[in-house]
């Protein structure tokens, strides 16, 4: 059982827009070409911040065309979340909030075995990185910069913290990079 930050960023590091517009990211390439369909098989249990969830709700229409529901994933969902939210129909979620420790051992039970995919924000995954709990790193790095927006992931991780494992093209828009999160970088 792994725990993983997948996500894509912009060439700057950047996964959304200050106001969260992932606009930026859907022209660069196709979803099917990326290691995505075969990662979210592995997946058995989701981690997600507010903004990501907000994001979904306001983009419920998007959503829905792309995946045929409001909401695409069939796993157990927590969504870290200081505030209340709405639920949305015939989604899994548990919102959580305080330390990530304990929504992570709730997440190792439902996901029996399978991947924990860290989706987002950077902040969250930086969280399971403080707490030792994160394992791998998988970055879509989009040919695009924004300038300026939500950061990848806003902690500072030097020396051997991270091992390069694999690099691939994805189309002309994007490189994914897979890193490895070492133990000692804690």
């Amino acid at each position: 059982m792994k725990t993983v930050y997948y996500t894509s960023s912009s060439l700057d590091g950047f996964l959304a827009t200050e106001s969260d517009s992932l606009d930026w990211l859907f022209p660069l390439g196709d979803i099917a070409q990326t290691s995505y369909p075969a990662f979210i098989e592995s997946v058995g249990a989701i981690a997600m911040g507010s903004s990501t969830y907000e994001w979904i709700l306001r983009n419920a229409g998007a959503v829905s065309e792309q995946t045929g529901s409001a909401w695409p994933y069939l796993q157990p969902t927590w969504v870290f979340t200081t505030r209340e939210l709405p639920r949305i129909d015939g989604a899994q979620v548990t919102f959580a909030q305080g330390d990530v420790r304990a929504a992570h051992r709730d997440m190792q039970a439902a996901a029996d075995g399978k991947t924990i995919w860290i989706m987002g924000g950077g902040d969250l995954a930086g969280q399971f990185h403080d707490a030792g709990l994160l394992d791998e790193i998988v970055v879509q790095i989009g040919s695009a910069t924004l300038g300026r927006g939500k950061p990848l992931f806003p902690r500072q991780v030097l020396g051997p913290g991270l091992s390069l494992v694999s690099v691939n093209q994805v189309g002309s828009g994007f490189a994914e990079l897979s890193y490895r999160v070492s133990k000692d970088a804690r």
